[in-house]
């Protein structure tokens, strides 16, 4: 089976890249930004003509933390729903018949007691801090709804909760929220300073290893006509931002205070997926927090941090 994964260079890409070359023998196109430029309909559409992927993996994408989200929240918009509307739109165009559309837990509207249910998708107002991100995969997830609809494409959305590992962006200006508490606490630990929190760190977030995903993504492929027009991928609990920061700085030794600026913004204050969907295929991830920190913990440390 030949695979296209769009955002090959990112971090859920080039994860689930290494992924699939190690436990299949699917041949995969992953072209990067260079050979690919996904906001040109005409090149997405002679690429696929020549190449004929059997499905494509949605994975591309402008990506960034809080911070990012609200400085950009036009860029954020415009090119995602840009990249999302040309390969859905070539996708129909010429054939392709299965297409796995990667959404975000952001798609779902703030404020939501309890799991979020992929039934709850524009049943209110979305969290502002990333409503441009939110919107744009929205639209994606409703063009591959209505695909089907039309067209007859079965195409599939799922909606992941927070990600983090290998290849992740730690910049402090554009990384999610573990990124940047690695970022943070290894910088406070070399100049011997105080961690600042935003918030007060109560809020909760749902994260899993993104090794975890590329799995779920292989079954995915293997299952697809198995799976639901949206499906939520998930741990089905979460921690506190203050538990993060917390086990983070146990794995890197780091021993002295936080700060808690409360006048920063901290987005939603809970955000857990409900995960029945992916329980009744049989599916759950492998990776332990601890598993998963300290295997990021190896790749900062040995790849961006000692080499900045």
């Amino acid at each position: 089976m030949k695979v296209f994964i769009t955002g090959g260079t990112g971090m859920v890409g080039r994860n689930l890249k290494e992924y699939l070359e190690f436990n299949s023998d699917f041949e995969i196109l992953a072209p990067t930004s260079i050979q690919l430029n996904l906001t040109e309909f005409s090149e997405i559409k002679n690429y696929l003509k020549s190449n004929k992927p059997d499905i494509i993996v949605h994975c591309a994408g402008i990506v960034g933390g809080i911070q990012s989200n609200i400085s950009k929240p036009f860029t954020y918009l415009n090119l995602n729903t840009q990249i999302g509307i040309n390969l859905i739109n070539a996708s129909i165009e010429t054939g392709v018949k299965r297409f796995l559309n990667l959404g975000s837990s952001c798609m779902y509207p703030k404020g939501i007691k309890g799991k979020l249910d992929e039934n709850q998708i524009l049943n209110g107002k979305l969290e502002p801090t990333n409503e441009g991100y939110a919107l744009a995969k929205i639209v994606s997830s409703k063009l591959c709804e209505f695909a089907q609809k039309e067209y007859g494409f079965n195409f599939k959305t799922l909606i992941p909760c927070n990600l983090y590992g290998k290849y992740d962006k730690f910049d402090p200006l554009v990384s999610h929220l573990i990124p940047a508490i690695f970022y943070k606490i290894y910088s406070s630990k070399k100049n011997n300073a105080p961690v600042e929190i935003w918030g007060d760190g109560n809020a909760r977030r749902e994260f899993m290893y993104v090794e975890d995903l590329a799995d779920f993504i292989f079954f995915a492929i293997k299952n697809y006509n198995q799976l639901d027009a949206y499906t939520n991928v998930g741990l089905g609990y979460d921690y506190s931002v203050l538990d993060y920061y917390k086990k983070i700085s146990s794995i890197v030794g780091y021993t002295g205070v936080f700060e808690f600026n409360k006048n920063k913004p901290e987005g939603m204050k809970r955000k857990l997926l409900s995960v029945k969907r992916q329980e009744i295929l049989g599916w759950k991830p492998k990776h332990t927090l601890n598993d998963g920190l300290r295997k990021t913990n190896d790749f900062f440390y040995n790849y961006i941090w000692n080499i900045s």
